[in-house]
């Protein structure tokens, strides 16, 4: 219930805005059309009671006298118990957290350089203490208003509203923590870890203070998530960084690396220490069952370090190190701690991996990437029935440069579907300007289950069966039986617009009969490492003959690859293989398009 005026004023007690006063200015439903109950309100507005419900009041302040007039409701939203504490600016200062106060005083009276005859908006946060500095209580509030400077350039009278943002500034510290921490484990994220690193490798440049590295990862993740559920895993990687923060140092700093690592960064330690440090995090996972909601888990880590500065110079380039180191440690037994060592022939390769990823993102936006064809032929008329498409780059220079330069490199770094989208784009320019020919086109792995590949597919044929019907694409055994549900889906999809499809190196996987019903391809490629010998081991040709009679019981047929001779030739087309492949019937050559136009327009 409201207090009264005469309430308000008794002696001692904070000098109040009167409800009537505050109605003055905000008048809600006295205007208008007073007959109509649809405008009429329910009940006379309570001003003060909106107030108090967004927790907010209004003071005005007499600098002459220090005096503050305030809303009647300024004790109950700020929770002081005492008004009188309210009633002067000194007093109120003192209901300020120290490290805020000067800040507020300043900000609401412009500081000691304010112009004379201004008023200066302000709009400031600080933390309220309602029972004072000796108490527990504390409100983050704001200060919103204009203060009036007199001609003397000094503060004459202040109106404005306090407002209680708790709940905001619980918010956006939560923003600024995330912004900086790791919402699982409440570490360290990445790019403050990387801040960290960054900043111990610049203290070691100046100073003969060193430190070290080290990433720790989580063995086993992948089959914990698979068999208990991912909310376990968070579980168990929530557990997994407590108990390695408490194993460290207190001048250390551990941070969330990525999903299943967490980051180290060792102050003042040496190869020794090192050691010590990595083995007392291991033993921290390692001795004890971690105890989940589902129930006891047994998890244990990889280590990975380097020693700074010797090992790296940068912040990118310890931690690519450390990952190489951590690399390592998980293809090892027992305990699994590895220690980076430098190696110049590793650093040579790391170099000339970087170069040749370069410039294959420079071939492909140059288009310099082209396709030789090399011819697939029928075994009894030994005429091309349809061209495989081999990759090749042009360098700068002019020179050409085959697939297997660059390809592996490719798909370490992720640019194999890049490649071949740029492929399939190339090879459905050929099909469009050769009308007669026919091409098989390989796709890697990543591709042999990407949906993208095949949009782009249809978009650059248009769905056009007379170009997709002459495409045949090729994926890998190996491949396919890595995902084979995913791998099964594609085939489909292929098939569906008219492409048929080959399993390409038959025979160096591990396909079974199965697997084989399952893909529904049209053509096996048996790979050439059991063909190349063909003539001179009777193991390679007996394996062969099998691969052909399971591929005929299947109703698919057959490619030999890498024939180099007519033996081999010959032996091929006697155990029923339907077409061949090799140098022995063609290299593989750039297509002359022009030509080739040519003779289709006079046919």
């Amino acid at each position: 219930m409201n207090r009264t005026s005469k309430e308000r004023a008794e002696p001692g007690r904070a000098t109040s805005i009167s409800q009537q006063d505050a109605a003055s200015v905000v008048d809600f439903g006295q205007r208008g059309d007073e007959s109509s109950s649809l405008h009429a309100p329910a009940r006379e507005l309570d001003l003060a009671e909106v107030l108090t419900a967004v927790r907010e009041t209004a003071y005005s302040w007499d600098f002459a006298s220090d005096s503050i007039e305030w809303a009647e409701n300024a004790a109950e939203v700020l929770g002081v118990a005492d008004a009188v504490k309210l009633a002067k600016g000194r007093a109120f200062a003192l209901l300020v957290d120290p490290e805020h106060a000067g800040a507020r005083y300043d900000g609401i009276t412009g500081g000691p350089h304010v112009a004379p005859a201004t008023e200066i908006k302000y709009c400031l946060h600080y933390r309220f203490l309602p029972e004072g500095r000796r108490g527990r209580a504390a409100l983050w509030v704001e200060d919103t208003g204009v203060c009036c400077i007199d001609k003397d350039a000094r503060p004459r009278l202040a109106r404005g509203t306090l407002r209680v943002i708790d709940e905001r500034r619980e918010k956006e510290e939560r923003l600024l923590f995330l912004g900086s921490h790791d919402e699982l484990t409440g570490q360290l994220n990445r790019t403050r870890l990387t801040e960290e690193l960054a900043q111990l490798l610049s203290s070691a440049g100046r100073s003969p203070a060193k430190g070290a590295f080290l990433l720790a990862g989580v063995n086993d993740l992948t089959l914990i998530n698979e068999t208990y559920g991912f909310d376990v895993g968070d579980e168990v990687i929530a557990i997994v960084g407590r108990r390695l923060g408490r194993a460290l140092r207190g001048k250390d700093c551990i941070g969330r690396f990525s999903s299943n690592k967490f980051g180290v960064v060792l102050y003042d330690c040496d190869a020794a220490g090192l050691k010590a440090i990595a083995a007392r995090l291991m033993a921290a996972v390692r001795d004890s069952v971690i105890d989940t909601s589902v129930g006891a888990v047994a998890a244990s880590i990889s280590v990975g370090a380097v020693l700074l500065p010797e090992h790296a110079g940068n912040a990118q380039s310890a931690i690519g190190r450390c990952l190489q180191a951590l690399d390592v440690a998980r293809n090892m037994c027992g305990d699994r701690f590895v220690l980076y060592q430098p190696c110049e022939r590793r650093e040579s390769e790391r170099r000339r991996a970087v170069a040749i990823a370069d410039e294959i993102v420079r071939a492909l936006n140059d288009r310099r990437m082209m396709l030789a064809l090399q011819p697939i032929v029928t075994s009894r008329s030994r005429e091309p029935e349809l061209y495989e498409c081999l990759l090749r780059m042009k360098r700068l220079d002019g020179s050409i440069v085959s697939a297997s330069e660059f390809i592996h490199v490719a798909e370490q770094v992720g640019l194999s579907k890049l490649i071949d989208h740029r492929v399939l784009e190339l090879a459905i320019d050929l099909l469009r300007s050769i009308p007669e020919i026919k091409l098989a086109l390989n796709v890697s792995a990543a591709t042999a289950t990407d949906r993208q590949w095949l949009s782009g597919l249809e978009a650059f044929t248009g769905k056009d069966r007379a170009l997709t019907e002459r495409l045949t694409i090729e994926i890998t055994e190996t491949a396919a039986i890595a995902d084979l549900a995913e791998t099964v889906k594609f085939v489909k999809a292929l098939k569906e617009l008219g492409c048929r499809v080959a399993l390409d190196d038959f025979g160096a996987g591990y396909t079974s009969f199965r697997s084989l019903r399952l893909l529904g391809v049209d053509m096996v490629k048996i790979d050439g490492s059991f063909i190349e010998n063909l003539a001179t081991h009777a193991e390679d040709e007996m394996f062969v003959c099998t691969l052909i009679e399971l591929a005929r019981n299947f109703g698919i047929v057959t490619v030999g690859e890498w024939v180099g001779d007519e033996r081999t030739a010959k032996l091929l087309e006697r155990a029923g293989v339907a077409y061949m492949q090799g140098y022995f019937f063609g290299v593989p050559e750039f297509p002359k398009i022009e030509a080739a136009a040519d003779e289709a327009s006079s046919l």
